[in-house]
């Protein structure tokens, strides 16, 4: 159930149809949810907006109300959520939006600021995923480590985890949806106070070969296997993302404001949800050495990319939130949203 002041409703765009949450009324403020996740998580941010925003989340191709016939195809990276997103904004009739996204909508954001970067206002980002994807990468430059980018995709995912959401497993066993809820999304021993609803808004994730966690390639590569060609998770394999240096290019750059916990397990330079790290645990047999496939460096990724951005004529600020985990906006958002509102509207 949805919070006081929060409208609900489902919208149909040329691309595809999926439910909308809104509330306030004034300049649009649109919020892009994470992976295994839907617009719900948004609702306590979206009433925190002050008087002239309208606050507007939407459950993404994949996720929650989306329609479940619509898939993501992989091979065009971000493509699908960007162009969702953008056919979302026609339809209100936005010509520009403030736009926030979190974790993989911080990667459909990405990808929106280099292909429809006239319709920013501003961006923000909260613990986004690497401008080179998830997995698969070293360096500070994103170099595959492999030529079939092997460690990421859909088969890096545990194949139970996906089996538990499908079956709205509600348990506190380790690796279930509960227990990465409040071991991995928020720094433990954090639980928010609307634990259940974020819990089945987990559930409503659509899983299958074409939806979560996707299908996968088997490689010969270490972990041995490499980006399908469905779903979300393939998506995010820098195989198919496009090359973020077209971020540089553009004319009109927005200005970005990037947030992250402190103490992000999910995405950081060490992740528990990248092969690499758990390989050198000694959790993926096989591991042929940090030498040979380190961490990927995600937050040093960003900030490569977005001190690039700041040479070619943009601008960013960095705010870090300190004993937070993946999702600020919830766990701190009094610190938060003090950071959105100024920067929003100034």
């Amino acid at each position: 159930m949805t919070l006081d002041g929060i409208s609900e409703a489902t919208i149909s765009t040329n691309r595809i149809s999926t439910r909308i949450l809104s509330s306030g009324d004034g300049e649009p403020a649109i919020f892009l949810h994470g992976n295994v996740s839907t617009a719900t998580f948004w609702e306590e941010t979206m009433l925190a907006l002050p008087d002239g925003f309208r606050a507007i989340a939407y459950d993404q191709r994949g996720f929650g109300g989306a329609d479940i016939n619509k898939k993501i195809d992989a091979t065009r990276g971000m493509g699908d959520l960007s162009d969702d997103l953008k056919a979302l904004m026609d339809k209100l009739g936005y010509e520009q939006a403030h736009l926030v996204g979190h974790s993989a909508g911080g990667s459909v954001l990405w990808r929106f600021m280099m292909d429809y970067p006239e319709m920013c206002k501003t961006v923000t980002l909260v613990d986004p995923g690497s401008p080179y994807g998830f997995g698969g990468t070293r360096g500070l430059d994103g170099t595959p480590n492999w030529e079939d980018h092997a460690g990421s995709g859909g088969g890096t995912v545990n194949p139970d985890f996906a089996k538990a959401l499908a079956a709205r497993d509600t348990s506190e066993e380790q690796g279930s949806p509960l227990w990465t809820l409040r071991s991995f999304y928020f720094k433990p021993p954090f639980i928010p106070d609307r634990e259940r609803e974020l819990l089945e808004s987990m559930f409503d994730t659509h899983v299958g070969e074409q939806d979560y966690p996707g299908d996968m390639t088997p490689s010969e590569n270490w972990p041995n296997v490499a980006p399908g060609k469905w779903g979300l998770i393939n998506a995010l394999s820098r195989k198919y993302l496009k090359d973020p240096k077209h971020l540089y290019d553009v004319e009109e750059k927005p200005p970005v404001l990037w947030i992250r916990g402190a103490d992000d397990q999910i995405v950081s330079n060490t992740s528990f949800f990248d092969l690499a790290t758990l390989g050198k645990l000694g959790l993926v047999p096989g591991y042929p050495g940090e030498s040979k496939i380190p961490s990927q460096q995600m937050v040093g990724q960003t900030r490569v990319v977005l001190e690039a951005y700041q040479d070619a004529g943009g601008s960013y600020q960095e705010l870090v939130i300190s004993d937070a985990g993946h999702t600020p906006y919830i766990e701190k958002p009094d610190e938060f949203n003090t950071a959105l509102h100024t920067f929003i509207g100034a």
